[in-house]
């Protein structure tokens, strides 16, 4: 049989690996849509491409960049590259009338189990949350963001000290191979598509919302010792828990990357919110024991181990 005519949409190095895994198995690849160049530089003079944009580009492919996903002259660019299916990893959300464009439909590809952690920021929040596992899930695109029929799903663990590069890299890896089985099933009208209300379980459903600076933000009065301890793995390294800080007199923020638990031997003691330093350590107090900090960085400054920091400089955090 011939070959379904593919367009892929994606930004990030994510969707490369999908991507890459899709030209590894022959798969017809027609075009690929991906965010415009993006300025960058002191002056905002210098234009960056997406990883997506830069491989399709060394293996030959047409590449669209729409400003506006509605653009008549968008669409008309797409219907000319007469897409059999699309398929969609780590992009934008799409209108109607993009994906319901090719007779074989649009599916995407999600890092999570849906319907669990519904939004744009799946794998950070799966962590910070303090699940044991999260997974993949290819699903067909409706209306609503993240509610479509699910085709397949996988499953994978989170170690208690994986970060969020940690599982990214996992998906990446795992999501690119789902995507290729996926693709197989449509090829062979074997693809059979379930409601996500069939997933449903008593357990209340996590959403995972785009994350932003003052979202990073560390508010110690709010944690225990591991939630403290998954908030900064959850978010590590991109973009980073930080906290305000006092360094040499001087107010700034910093970000951690790496933390370790030190839980005490009794039971968990009451919020004291207390800092405890030495010439190598910094550590605070939360209930559940201590959380010493291990990898930093000051703003403007280059990330290091909190020994390498305190040699030259006096952190003074107000945990309260």
């Amino acid at each position: 049989m011939n070959r379904p005519r593919i367009v892929f949409m994606g930004t990030p190095d994510f969707a490369v690996q999908t991507l890459s895994r899709l030209i590894e198995e022959e798969c017809n690849v027609v075009g690929v849509v991906t965010m415009p160049d993006k300025a960058i530089g002191r002056h905002h003079d210098v234009l960056q491409s997406s990883p997506v944009k830069k491989f399709a580009l060394e293996k030959g492919i047409p590449v669209l960049q729409p400003e506006k996903l509605r653009d008549e002259a968008f669409i008309a660019e797409l219907r000319a590259l007469q897409p059999d299916l699309q398929i969609v990893v780590a992009f934008r959300m799409l209108p109607q009338v993009v994906w319901a464009l090719p007779p074989l439909g649009t599916f995407n590809l999600h890092a999570a189990l849906l319907p669990q952690y519904r939004g744009a920021a799946p794998i950070n929040w799966a962590i910070i949350n303090g699940d044991a596992e999260t997974g993949i899930t290819t699903f067909f695109l409706d209306e609503q963001i993240d509610t479509g029929r699910i085709i397949l799903q996988e499953r994978i663990p989170i170690a208690p000290d994986d970060c969020a590069e940690d599982v990214h890299d996992k998906l990446m890896m795992q999501g690119a191979e789902l995507v290729i089985k996926t693709v197989r099933l449509i090829e062979n009208g074997q693809a059979t598509a379930t409601d996500q209300s069939q997933f449903m379980t008593d357990e209340p459903l996590r959403p995972a919302p785009k994350i932003f600076k003052e979202t990073c933000q560390i508010k110690w009065q709010e944690h225990t010792l591991q939630s403290a301890y998954n908030f900064i793995r959850g978010l590590s390294p991109y973009p980073a828990a930080w906290t305000p800080v006092i360094a040499n007199s001087k107010e700034t923020e910093m970000k951690i990357f790496r933390a370790t638990m030190l839980p005490e031997a009794k039971n968990a003691s009451p919020y004291k919110g207390e800092v405890e330093r030495g010439s190598d350590f910094l550590r605070i107090s939360l209930p559940g024991g201590f959380l010493s900090l291990d990898e930093v960085q000051l703003a403007g400054k280059k990330r290091m181990p909190i020994a390498d920091l305190l040699r030259g400089t006096k952190i003074e955090i107000n945990s309260k």
